[in-house]
């Protein structure tokens, strides 16, 4: 199956973060970074879309994706 995360979160190093942790869980990033200002938070948010090929697995709306 194939699996698709789009990670979102402040303009940070926690971002960053999550991206790496996702890339070392063998997630691979697809596309572009996005970022937008969130005007009533006052900050700037990005995101990342990561996709991840799982052998030998069906697909079903419960799948959590974070387990992989």
């Amino acid at each position: 199956m194939k699996l698709y995360r789009f990670l979102s979160g402040p303009d940070d190093s926690s971002f960053c973060h999550k991206v790496t942790a996702a890339l070392n869980m063998g997630w691979h990033l697809y596309g572009s970074p996005t970022y937008a200002y969130d005007a009533e938070a006052r900050i700037m948010k990005c995101g990342q879309a990561v996709v991840k090929d799982v052998e030998g697995e069906e697909y079903e709306p419960s799948v959590k994706l974070s387990d992989y």
